[in-house]
């Protein structure tokens, strides 16, 4: 079908400032824009946007935009007191969204995951809209397994109202694995709906940036002092959802094992608890390193790396997660150390490319830590072959622009 011209909104509550809008909606965006779609962007940016270095981010980046048939919008987001500021952008969002439907002649609503879903909500039987329901995760299920809600709990109840609501009427739909939609597809609000639009789309990296690097490898290596060092690196944030006890318990049974071990954490904060933890576990200082790296610099890192780590909270949200640290790890040729019951990260045992475990016991984490060691002997077909899974399963163009091309397509098929 031809979708040249087709008028979209795309509600997203991630701002595009923020390191999610610029790996995982702006390189969609754009990619899209090229076959056609004008899209209407809205986003909910957090303060420092509105600031004074913010605000000649936030002028390029519309311009940027705007040069790609992208029109970008965006409101304030608000944090707190938790529900009533939600309640609060949700309403704001309706109100400016519904003056871009008008303005635009929006014909099909996508909303990403469950605030801009609610604010779609509100648009799409006023102006007759289709709407896709990008899920994303279980934002309910999710702050129930982070120990913030309980079931029964009233901001619970209203996600779950509003998650079914959207899940029976969305004529497309987005889940980021296959895992959670075996789940979902038979819950009451999709049961009696076979013909709803559906598409997996993992979280993917673009490959034009992650990629293994000679160069970086070396210069990393060099400013780093690692030299030969068997290096074991972690890329993003720590604690909440992240394992990092569980990490650090894994790298110091790694460093019993060979003596040239490295950690290499690459996290934005906390660098204290990090220092901490290799404390405790007495791993002194020359045996790790810890720094923040902007999100260009993160693949010449990983590139001085020999393997990737990421230890995640396995619960029911996480069935429906797809790191992103996967695709990125993978993508520079690094065999990962990953655990079970995140996505579907249990397929990713058939193709050789790392290691699982299953708990986090200490006869787990040795396992662990011998396997990884025989796929890093074989450096090169390694190398070779997390690359090329990554371009199989996460590749930004490849895997996620062609399914979001697909489900366009189908449910711009509907608006006729």
């Amino acid at each position: 079908m031809e979708l040249e011209g087709r008028r979209a909104l795309f509600i997203s509550y991630n701002g595009m400032l923020d390191p999610l809008g610029q790996s995982q909606v702006i390189p969609y965006l754009s990619e899209l824009a090229k076959h056609g779609l004008r899209f209407t962007l809205l986003s909910f940016e957090r303060p420092p946007a509105f600031e004074k270095d913010g605000l000649t981010k936030s002028a390029e980046l519309r311009k940027h935009l705007a040069s790609q048939n992208i029109e970008w919008h965006s409101l304030r987001y608000h944090q707190t007191p938790s529900l009533p500021a939600t309640m609060f952008d949700v309403a704001n969002g309706v109100r400016y969204a519904r003056q871009l439907v008008r303005r635009n002649n929006i014909e099909l609503l996508h909303a990403r995951s469950h605030i801009p879903a609610t604010i779609a909500l509100a648009l799409k039987n006023h102006f007759n809209l289709k709407m896709i329901f990008d899920v994303r995760g279980l934002m309910a299920d999710e702050y129930v397994d982070a120990h913030h809600w309980t079931r029964g709990s009233l901001p619970y109840r209203l996600t779950k109202a509003m998650e079914q609501r959207a899940l029976g009427v969305a004529e497309g739909l987005v889940t980021l694995t296959h895992a959670i939609w075996a789940i979902m597809k038979e819950w009451k609000s999709l049961a009696g709906r076979p013909d709803v639009v559906h598409e997996v789309i993992p979280c993917c990296a673009d490959l034009q940036t992650f990629k293994f690097s000679q160069v970086d490898r070396d210069r990393r290596r060099r400013e780093l002092g690692l030299m030969d060092r068997f290096v074991i690196v972690y890329s993003g944030s720590i604690d909440g959802w992240y394992l990092t006890e569980q990490m650090a318990d894994f790298f110091a049974i790694e460093r019993k094992r060979r003596s040239d071990a490295h950690a290499l954490w690459l996290t934005p904060t906390k660098h204290e608890r990090i220092r901490n933890l290799m404390q405790q576990r007495g791993i002194p200082e020359t045996d790790y390193t810890v720094l923040a790296a902007t999100p260009r610099e993160v693949s010449t890192y990983l590139s001085a790396s020999d393997a990737g780590l990421a230890f995640i909270k396995p619960c029911f949200s996480k069935i429906a997660s797809s790191p992103t640290k996967y695709a990125e790890y993978l993508a520079c040729g690094l065999p990962i150390i990953i655990n079970a019951g995140i996505g579907d990260s249990e397929s990713l045992l058939d193709d050789n490319v790392g290691t699982f475990v299953t708990d986090f016991s200490e006869a787990h984490l040795e396992n662990a830590a011998v396997k990884i060691d025989h796929l890093v002997l074989d450096r090169d077909n390694t190398r070779q072959r997390t690359r090329q899974i990554a371009e199989r399963k996460f590749d930004v163009s490849g895997v996620g622009v062609e399914r979001y091309l697909r489900l366009y397509e189908r449910v711009f098929d509907l608006v006729r």
